[in-house]
């Protein structure tokens, strides 16, 4: 049986794309009469960031939701919603990491998300070019932690569970990659994230490439 890993799967949001400044964010929600955290429970947990998620209503019905529901009046929303992305940045050293990997192995990137994802990854935070193949769930109506999705791109990069590594931030997810046998690894930070990858490539590969 041929367990050398063959597939690397990163998660987006909280793993190469990360909030690392949430001052902007914390105004907003002050002005909102909110905490942070039930800011973000109101744009990431609603019904309507689920249907978003897999890809019923498209993002700008998802933020007209989240506004109505707050109360926001139309001529703030631009700004409030600006500010709710503002401290977002790209993990520049794990993307090259990514595109140094894919010289020797298929890469790709596995995320619940909106359907202003693909844009944004292509134009605002560049990065697409770290993958072979790309899966956001609001194109295929699947979101993690159903296994369909797993297994759907699996089978678009042609390998076993037990030929894939797959890192996220998100327990859950990661608990249902594990149980379909793919080789999970929670994000917790960039350079443990690495070194837990280059582990099991070593252990399962004999080192950190796969091929010459």
């Amino acid at each position: 049986m041929d367990d050398k890993i063959k597939a690397i799967i990163f998660d987006m949001g909280g793993v190469i794309l990360r909030t690392d400044d949430y001052s902007a964010r914390e105004a907003t929600a002050k002005k909102l009469g909110l905490t942070e955290e039930a800011f973000e429970e109101a744009v990431f947990l609603s019904p309507s960031a689920l249907a978003a998620t897999i890809g019923k209503i498209d993002e700008r019905q998802h933020w007209e939701s989240v506004w109505q529901n707050l109360n926001v009046p139309a001529v703030l929303q631009p700004t409030y919603e600006e500010a709710f992305w503002a401290g977002d940045r790209l993990d520049e050293n794990l993307v090259n990491f990514l595109r140094e990997k894919k010289k020797s192995y298929l890469t790709a990137l596995l995320s619940n998300a909106w359907s202003n994802a693909r844009r944004s990854l292509t134009e605002k935070y560049p990065c697409m070019d770290a993958f072979d193949i790309s899966i956001f769930s609001y194109e295929v109506g699947l979101a993690k932690p159903d296994p369909a999705i797993y297994r759907l791109i699996l089978h678009r990069l042609g390998v076993k569970p037990t030929q894939a590594i797959f890192v996220d931030d998100n327990k859950d997810n990661i608990l249902s990659a594990e149980a379909l046998g793919i080789h999970a690894i929670q994000f917790k930070n960039t350079a443990q994230a690495q070194e837990q990858i280059d582990q099991v490539l070593k252990e399962h590969n004999g080192s950190y490439l796969n091929r010459p």
